[in-house]
Parts: C-alpha cells; structure tokens; sequence
C-alpha cells in the first residue's frame, strides 16, 4: 500500500481535480484506491457526490479524528464511502475539521493521529490512499506527511505559483527528520498549463528548481476541469485532453512508486 499526499498551501492549484482523476487513473489500471477529504472545505467530497445529512448519520473523516481524542466510537469502515460513477472509495470531509487545531492539541502525539486511524485493518486492502490536503500550513498538513509514503505538489504555472514553496519544503523536511524518514517527494506538478510567456517562465523555474522531480505531464489549463467537477464525474472516463493527461500521470506515479 502507497499513501500518498496532495498538498500546497496555496489554493486553487488543482489538488482536489489531481486527487479524484489520479485516483481514478490508478483504479482503471487495476488498483484498489481510497481517497481521503482532509480539506475542511470538502471539496472532494462534493466531487464524488457526498451530502453531509446529519452530525452523526454520515460520519466524515472529522469523527474519526476527533474519536481518537474523545473516545467517541467510530469505526474506520463506517466512514468509508463508495461512488458508483467513479468507482472510487472514499473518506469525506465536513467544516468540523475546521477545528481540528483545537481538539488535536489535546491528542497524544498528535502529529500521529491520522496514522494511527490508517493502521486500522479495513484500509490494508487498498493499494494507494490518496489524501486531498487543505491549502494550509499546520497540524491537518503534518498529520498527512506523517502518515504518507509519498507527496505530490501540483503547481499551477501562473504569476506567484512559487511563492511559498520554500514554506512547504521545509515542512516536509521537518517531517522526515522528526517522525517519518520514508516521506519522499514523488513530484511536482505542473497544471493549468498554456502557451503564454508566464506559464513557460514557470516551467522553467520548476524545472530548474526540482529537476527530474518535475513530472513528464503536465496538465494543460481548461474549463472542464470545472465542468468536471460540478457532473461529478473524473475527467479519467471522458475523451478529453484533460482525462488523458491525468491517465499518463497515474502511470507516471505508479513508476515513479515502483509499481
């Protein structure tokens, strides 16, 4: 099993749109994947179809944590949800992960939780968890690097897309030195993609920056990315550039795993 993190705290860089169509990518090549929503905005699981009914009816990613601190029974496999359309499991999100800095202070080793709830049985039939980050900085980003093999950055090649880069790396070293030496970078990402000067400047500065970490695909910029989202459906199962791209970028991955 691969856990893999999609992370970059800068927003709007395409994690959630890399998250559901490599995921889907990885499934249509025969592999069992799980994709887990650690964005309190919830944007994956909108994506997949998951409408929060009540506090308890459809327990989310948020309960599992916070049943690590308060002791609350919930149990890992009845957070686990499945979309038909994409045939894709996943954990989905809710805005009480907005509070996770306040009820994980609380936990022991709380850089660890979300580790703790992936040793659990049910998750060690799957062959990639891929987790959807929030664009933040703090305690939900650390308990994703804990607990991952592998983190993939998607970079958008727009004006700034570097900025805080540095923030991050540093992050991501500090993890490895402290609670997970096996965190490598898998690669970045380049997406939103097109033929202006400023998108090929950025190119350049990724390539320079990360070398052969920089994947061979890029993901070209388009509106149906969007689209995709809102007929919640991965852009993996229709005939555009954009599904074909993210097709080549789940073979990259699984070489790139030795898979």
């Amino acid at each position: 099993m691969k856990i893999i993190s999609i992370a970059n705290q800068k927003g709007g860089v395409g994690k959630t749109t890399t998250a559901v169509n490599l995921g889907s990518a990885l499934q249509i090549a025969g592999n069992k994947v799980l994709l887990i929503d650690l964005d309190p905005q919830a944007n994956l699981s909108s994506y997949l179809g998951f409408e929060k009914i009540g506090q308890y009816d459809n327990p989310t990613i948020s309960h599992l944590m916070m049943s690590c601190v308060t002791g609350m029974e919930v149990y890992a496999q009845d957070c686990i949800y499945h979309n038909d359309t994409n045939n894709l499991d996943f954990i989905p999100s809710d805005i009480n992960l907005a509070n996770a800095d306040y009820y994980l202070i609380q936990a022991v080793a709380r850089e660890k939780v979300l580790k703790r709830i992936l040793a659990n049985e049910c998750f060690q039939t799957y062959d990639y968890i891929i987790i959807d980050c929030l664009p933040s900085l703090g305690i939900l980003l650390t308990n994703a690097l804990t607990a991952s093999d592998g983190l993939i950055i998607p970079v958008q090649t727009q004006k700034f897309a570097l900025d805080g880069l540095t923030m991050l790396n540093n992050i991501v070293q500090q993890v490895k030195d402290a609670v997970n030496e096996k965190l490598e970078l898998i690669g970045v990402l380049a997406t939103m993609v097109d033929n202006t000067n400023m998108s090929k400047s950025v190119l350049e500065q990724l390539s320079e920056k990360y070398g052969d970490r920089l994947f061979d695909t890029k993901i070209s910029k388009s509106v149906t990315a969007a689209n995709s989202s809102e007929q919640q459906k991965a852009l993996t199962l229709t005939t555009s550039k954009l599904g074909k791209e993210y097709l080549e970028l789940g073979a990259e991955v699984a070489k790139r795993c030795g898979k």
